[in-house]
């Protein structure tokens, strides 16, 4: 890997791409941490503490929340966005007609996202600013408290126009990388967090080693899954075109067993995020209903969590699948070309064919994912250890590790025809 790394530094382009990643990165950083003015952020490190949903918000901000900065809000808002959009779009035709329709649909699609995160952003905003941070004004008046939501809103777009310049003109998907850039920067904090418990006496050694195993098994297995392809056969028609003979060559259709990637984990924990938000808006009874089903400190509250969590994986999982995979798309320009799966008729029986295998695919990859978010979490909840380093982020982190070096790879492909020459 790190030999691919110094080959893409020689390459302009991939350089160029690489650069503009990082600069990216570093604005982000710099995002999280310019405080919003005239906030006692004590009082909501505080509340972050003791709020275990309110944690996990946190760590995808990278920080920013319990710090109360500009980018508070983080990514959140337009992955939310993102998920209703897609869900639209499998329920309405014109939606769909839209997104095949090529740049300028995709255009559009793009728009609808932006204007959903909008709102959702505004909503976002006034329910922390209203219901968390109100205790924490130094400043309570209703000017202050539009600009604190002006300045939250107005920098949750800002984060959302960064990950789609990555996505545009660095390298992976820049919601993804933002994400996994927030996990990353608190890893150091919970190994400082664990080293002082160590030192105190509050946790032995015998439970860092198993979750440290844990860790690699899991690390291991994300990989193993992300990596499994199952290839479908495909035989083309000879066909004879003036005096030339085309086709009679075999090939294949690679069909990942964790075809949708990191998305569906993506998916699902801002999903679980929502709750703590519209509890935001109902007051301190709401807050405290939603926090006696989902804080993960109690038996109750974990396994709620944790079970809707591996639900909506399998969910995503199908629905993600579904949108990258087309079988009747397939299938069409399968038959167009004069290609067959040898012993499957063309048409109709192709496509249920391929969408069978699909199914059992994604079965199979979002039982995997589902585990491996679960292994984690059981050791760090019952271990008492204090990592939010477990489960699910481990999931994103090594998943949106894998697609960087995937899209590295795919970069030097077509930017290196050494191979090819050879």
């Amino acid at each position: 890997m790190i030999s691919k790394i110094k080959q893409a530094l020689t390459i302009k382009d991939i350089r160029k791409k690489l650069l503009f990643t990082f600069f990216m990165i570093i604005v982000f950083r710099l995002g999280t941490t310019i405080p919003v003015p005239g906030i006692d952020t004590s009082v909501i490190k505080n509340m972050v503490e003791k709020n275990s949903l309110l944690g996990l918000y946190n760590m995808f901000s990278g920080g920013a929340f319990s710090n109360f900065t500009i980018f508070a809000l983080g990514i959140g808002p337009y992955i939310t966005a993102s998920i209703i959009i897609q869900l639209l779009t499998a329920g309405f035709e014109s939606l769909k007609e839209l997104q095949k329709s090529g740049e300028e649909g995709k255009k559009k699609i793009n728009k609808y996202t932006r204007m959903t995160t909008l709102g959702l952003a505004i909503i976002q905003a006034i329910g922390i600013t209203l219901g968390i941070v109100r205790s924490a004004l130094k400043v309570n008046n209703p000017f202050f408290i539009f600009t604190v939501i002006i300045t939250l809103v107005a920098a949750s777009m800002m984060v959302m126009w960064l990950g789609d310049r990555i996505t545009e003109k660095g390298l992976g998907n820049g919601s993804s990388v933002l994400i996994f850039v927030g996990i990353i920067s608190r890893l150091p904090i919970d190994i400082g967090a664990i080293a002082q418990r160590v030192s105190i006496g509050l946790l032995k050694w015998p439970a860092i080693t198993i979750f440290v195993v844990v860790v690699l098994f899991t690390i291991t297995g994300v990989t193993f899954i992300n990596e499994s392809t199952r290839k479908i056969p495909v035989q083309y028609a000879k066909r004879v075109v003036g005096r030339k003979m085309y086709g009679g060559e075999s090939s294949h259709i690679p069909m990942k067993v964790n075809q949708s990637g990191v998305m569906p984990i993506i998916f699902a924990s801002s999903i679980l995020a929502l709750p703590q938000t519209i509890a935001l808006l109902g007051g301190s009874k709401m807050q405290a209903a939603v926090n006696a089903f989902f804080n993960l400190s109690t038996d109750k509250g974990f396994w709620t969590y944790r079970i809707i969590e591996i639900v909506l994986i399998v969910l995503f999982s199908y629905f993600y699948n579904t949108i990258s995979f087309n079988t009747e798309d397939i299938t069409k320009n399968m038959k167009n070309s004069g290609g067959f799966i040898p012993g499957i008729r063309p048409g109709k029986p192709t496509e249920k064919y391929l969408g069978g295998i699909l199914s059992k695919l994604t079965i199979v990859g979002a039982a995997f994912l589902g585990l491996m978010a679960m292994i984690p979490a059981l050791i760090t909840h019952y271990m008492q250890i204090p990592m939010n380093f477990g489960g699910t982020s481990l999931l994103i982190i090594v998943g949106v590790a894998l697609e960087l070096k995937r899209q590295l790879e795919s970069n030097l492909v077509m930017k290196n025809y050494q191979g090819f020459l050879k």
